[in-house]
């Protein structure tokens, strides 16, 4: 994950230096300038911070879940070399509490919910990249403490349920606040949408079901029994975009100059096929040699070329140059809004509670939770697409073809517990699909579904060419200047190795 290497470093320098600065700051401080910053300013940049896109202008996630392969150079993501996690989430964190402690008495309830949560989520995505992470001791940094310890994987993800569990309760108390781009400050949503992380927190938790401390399945059934959930696709917690200036959609050829590059896997082309999934149509553009050689149509299924991710590269690079190939589809690189960027929402809380059902944390019909799953993620995709044959091929979803859909073969909900939760895992890949950043790997690699593939041969897998990494390894700046940490860390998850192949707790 190509993310903020170097703020750790600058943590440490900025103590250093501050005693040395202090007087600086004092005689040039500008009497014009406000020094005093808001809680709704901070909460602003940190809700910002979590829901804007953050992979520069490539598809790296996409690449990291085979749902795309890249065809201007080879990729280390796309060929199974990961490399390093940042920790910068650790220094964007120290905002949280100056954002409570800015807050107006009356306001503190709201902007307490806000922080917890956002220490939480950005705290529980840095350790599922590389294990035990410093949490209790995260935000020591301003008061000195610049080598932080690494507390467990449990003991972070028990304190990440613990910390949502606050937010929930601290919104359940607060009046709406200022400074929120995406709810207008509305504690009930934002309320829910807390609510909506802990059940995926606790699902990606699925193989330590058994843990006593935990208590997950009780937990699970609770949440779900008594607390306020999203209600619809419009709770989601998503980034919006439009055609103004600076709100251009992430990807489109407007703002990225490598949208050309981006070429729809045979793993996603395939499995739309197969299922004739008409997302197909959506996420994708038939192929150009296709439609101007052979003469298909763009309703026509077999005008869609998938790339095999996995193949030489040189063979990628003969398909792109020859044109045999599925580019994204015009609405994400010539549609300026292209399509919100979910970070949580009501179509995965829909297959989360599925799965839950199947594993039977909570009682209910999980079918019924998998096909409205499978509603609202295709009624997602319609509903913010322009209905214009140039953006779905003429194969626009319909009511009455998502209920048809549903009785797939491949896709109506199985009898045997087994092939349920295949159906699910599927249903969340094709979902994530430009969406989600990093889920669909994070899904794969804890339930195994879709099976991707894997060839030995072009794998530049530094430590098991055979298999896909499940791990990032710890930035090079833990190893400069908190090495000692870093070292009982891995001794006490990997054998004292730092190594993309180390099983981590929750994957145990």
């Amino acid at each position: 994950m190509k993310t903020d290497h170097k703020i750790f470093f600058l943590v440490l320098m900025s103590s250093m230096l501050f005693q040395s600065c202090k007087k600086f700051d004092e005689i040039n401080t500008n009497p014009n300038s406000p020094v005093i910053t808001t809680a709704s300013l901070l909460a602003t940049n940190l809700i910002l911070n979590i829901t804007r896109p953050s992979e520069g202008n490539k598809t790296f996630s996409a690449l990291t879940s085979k749902q795309m392969a890249w065809g201007e150079l080879p990729q280390g993501e796309q060929y199974n070399n990961y490399g390093s996690a940042g920790f910068g989430t650790i220094t964007i964190l120290t905002n949280v509490q100056k954002m409570i402690n800015a807050a107006a008495e009356a306001d503190k309830p709201a902007y307490t919910g806000l922080g917890m949560f956002i220490k939480a989520y950005k705290l529980y995505y840095l350790s599922l990249n590389v294990g035990d992470i410093p949490y209790s001791e995260a935000l020591a940094g301003e008061t000195g403490n610049t080598q932080p310890k690494y507390d467990p994987q449990k003991q972070v993800m028990q304190q990440v349920l613990k910390d949502l569990e606050t937010s929930a309760n601290a919104f359940a108390i607060a009046k709406n606040f200022t400074g929120d781009p995406v709810f207008n400050g509305n504690a009930d949503n934002w309320r829910r949408v807390v609510n909506a992380f802990r059940l995926k927190v606790l699902i990606s938790l699925s193989k330590k079901e058994a843990d006593l401390d935990l208590k997950i399945k009780e937990n699970f059934a609770q949440i779900l029994a008594t607390q306020p959930l999203l209600r619809s696709n419009s709770d989601n917690l998503q980034l919006v975009f439009s055609d103004k200036a600076n709100q251009i959609y992430w990807f489109n050829s407007v703002i990225s100059k490598f949208t050309s590059y981006a070429m729809v896997s045979s793993v996603m082309i395939d499995t739309l096929k197969k299922y004739n999934d008409y997302r197909l149509f959506y996420y994708a553009a038939p192929s150009v040699y296709k439609v101007q050689t052979e003469g298909k149509l763009p309703g026509d299924a077999d005008a869609y070329l998938g790339t095999d991710p996995t193949q030489v590269f040189s063979g990628v690079s003969a398909q792109y140059t020859s044109k045999k190939y599925s580019q994204l589809n015009l609405r994400y690189t010539g549609y300026a809004p292209g399509e919100p960027l979910v970070r949580i929402g009501f179509a995965e809380q829909n297959f989360i509670i599925a799965e839950a059902m199947v594993r039977g944390w909570a009682t209910g019909t999980a079918k019924n939770y998998y096909e409205e799953g499978v509603k609202q993620a295709m009624n997602f995709v319609v509903t913010i697409t322009p209905d214009d044959v140039k953006y779905h091929g003429g194969k626009k979803i319909t009511p009455a073809y998502i209920s048809n859909y549903l009785t797939d073969l491949n896709v109506a909900f199985s009898g045997v517990s087994d092939q349920q939760l295949k159906q699910i895992g599927i249903q969340k890949y094709l979902m994530y699909f430009m969406q989600y950043p990093y889920e669909a790997y994070y899904e794969f690699r804890r339930t195994g579904y879709p099976k991707l593939p894997v060839n030995p041969a072009t794998s530049t897998n530094p430590f098991d060419k055979n298999n896909i990494p499940v791990r990032y390894t710890y930035p090079s700046e833990e190893y400069n200047y908190n090495l000692e940490n870093l070292k009982t860390a891995l001794k006490r998850q990997y054998d004292g190795n730092d190594r993309t192949d180390g099983i981590m707790w929750l994957l145990k």
